[in-house]
């Protein structure tokens, strides 16, 4: 079921430049938008130097607020589309009095125009939509197309991580991961019946645990 549009959204977003980037050229086919150059300045966004962390899809933002509040030295910029999620996102980080996390507002595909070429220590793919049909297999976030952008954003020794619970979609990516150069590791077929600590719950990952799914999890290194 679609989210009823929020109430004064287009103002609550203009209002939130604090924490907010929007992009600007999501109306170019992004294989021109690469071309554009919105490079974002992390030390003046955040205000120090610390390692940035990615989190593409970030929803209700769950997973990101958590995140900076339980990693005060490191800074994390989360990205999504849907403005009607992200507005919920920003007033959990505001509410929460976050310094250390902001929120940009796109499509990853346009990522190239605005990250430093190996800036980010981190991505996170949190429960990213599997887009079951074959006709739409290039709009998946392990889809090569992406993965081939996440090795120039991100640093030599740095880290993604995957989680979901669609097993196929899990299987996918890993052979997509596999096929374009990374290394797996840490890899889970049942991640809350492992023995794995430190993990922050999404609000999808909530959803579908309590409904007895399984968690699927991989870390991915170049």
């Amino acid at each position: 079921m679609r989210m009823k549009r929020k109430k004064n959204l287009d103002e609550r977003i203009s209002a939130s430049s604090d924490y907010l980037t929007e992009m600007k050229n999501d109306s170019l086919n992004y294989n021109d938008a690469v071309n554009e150059n919105h490079i974002i300045d992390f030390k003046k966004l955040f205000g120090n130097d610390n390692p940035v962390s990615l989190e593409i899809g970030s929803g209700k933002g769950q997973f990101g607020c958590t995140y900076a509040e339980l990693n005060p030295q490191k800074n994390i910029l989360c990205v999504e589309r849907n403005k009607n999620v992200l507005i919920l996102a920003i007033d959990s980080a505001r509410q929460m009095q976050l310094k250390n996390i902001r929120f940009l507002c796109g499509t990853a595909e346009y990522l190239p125009s605005y990250i430093k070429e190996q800036s980010v220590e981190e991505i996170y793919l949190n429960f990213s939509c599997p887009f079951p049909k074959h006709r739409h297999i290039a709009h998946r976030l392990t889809n090569p197309r992406f993965l081939e952008i996440y090795k120039k954003i991100i640093k030599p020794d740095g880290v993604i991580y995957q989680k979901t619970d669609n097993m196929h979609f899990f299987e996918y990516s890993i052979e997509q991961f596999s096929a374009c150069g990374f290394k797996l590791s840490n890899i889970s077929l049942d991640l809350h019946n492992s023995d794995f600590e430190g993990n922050i719950v999404t609000e999808y990952e909530n959803k579908f645990a309590s409904m007895g799914y399984p968690i699927y999890r991989l870390e991915a290194r170049l």
